[in-house]
């Protein structure tokens, strides 16, 4: 009986011991199959990120030759529209002294003046309006003062002694300006 026990023990034993290691090789197979899975996973979101990042270099290439390009554009548009004034002046550059007065002459220097504050203006330029302004130091730079008797004329711009522009909303050179300061 006892040698019937024994054996009824070590058939249990050995039951529970196979049945471990069945298990174990379940877990050990889901393992690999979970870690099988977690790389696929990793190689999908690396594949994704390399995608990524090369169609953002190739956005930043293409937006920075775009640029480029209307950069470019611009400067000719602009070029253009100065070409005729360039052949008014290299006319006026070549006129004969002798056969021209003086002031037939000034009035051709001033008619390409105009033609070129038109072509300046229709790109974007626009002259500070300063003269009899009040004084404003962000479109403007105070280069004299000029005593004033009457308090109603203090900081207001006496003169302009250099104009000053702005292109598009961007100042491109403060007017340089002679400003009335009160002395009462």
């Amino acid at each position: 009986m006892k040698g019937e026990a024994h054996d009824a023990l070590e058939g249990k034993i050995d039951g529970a011991i196979e049945a471990s290691v069945e298990d174990a090789e379940i877990e050990e197979e889901a393992d690999v199959a979970d870690v099988s899975e977690a790389r696929r996973q990793i190689d999908a979101l690396n594949d994704r990120h390399l995608r990524l990042a090369a169609e953002f270099d190739n956005y930043r290439k293409r937006t920075e030759r775009e640029r480029v390009d209307t950069w470019s554009r611009s400067q000719a548009e602009l070029a253009s529209r100065l070409l005729e004034v360039l052949d008014d002046l290299q006319r006026v550059a070549h006129v004969d002294p002798e056969g021209t007065s003086v002031d037939a002459l000034l009035e051709g220097v001033q008619l390409v003046e105009r033609k070129l504050q038109r072509a300046m203006s229709s790109a974007g330029l626009e002259e500070i309006e300063a003269e009899g302004q009040p004084f404003d130091p962000s479109t403007m730079e105070a280069l004299m003062t000029v005593d004033v008797e009457d308090v109603e004329q203090d900081d207001v711009v006496a003169g302009v002694l250099q104009k000053g522009y702005r292109f598009r909303g961007h100042l491109l050179r403060p007017a340089r300006v002679q400003v009335r300061k009160y002395n009462g």
